[in-house]
């Protein structure tokens, strides 16, 4: 999936602002890569869930960084200033991921990030 102009402009500033207290869309997703053992990190746009967070994939669900939190099941959240274990990742479609949005944050990530796919995780040992 090709990624919208916006998400493009934008990825440099997301990438340095990302995970930091004052953003609560944007945060950073810590997970280690499947094949090197790595430990890498991504920036993303997040959603609060009632036990954890939906992440809207502009790029689709086969990118590296999904399938190494796929894989490993687990990953680390840098959300607001804070760091939250996260575990059970499911890929979402659109249906499915709507009702984790109001209408009007719905309404912005289908105009500025859409996405065929969305990653839930829970709060990891709930």
């Amino acid at each position: 999936m090709t990624s919208s102009p916006f998400v493009r402009a934008t990825t440099p500033a997301v990438r340095f602002l990302a995970g930091r207290r004052g953003l609560p869309i944007w945060g950073v997703i810590h997970h280690r890569g499947r094949k090197t053992g790595r430990d890498l990190a991504v920036p993303i746009a997040v959603t609060v869930a009632p036990d954890g967070f939906v992440i809207n994939l502009p790029w689709g669900a086969g990118t590296n960084w999904v399938r190494n939190v796929l894989a490993a099941g687990v990953c680390v959240l840098r959300w607001k200033g804070l760091d939250y274990r996260l575990d059970q990742p499911r890929i979402l479609d659109a249906a499915a991921a709507r009702p984790y949005y109001g209408s009007t944050a719905w309404k912005f990530a289908q105009r500025f990030f859409p996405a065929d796919a969305w990653l839930l995780l829970h709060h990891a040992g709930r």
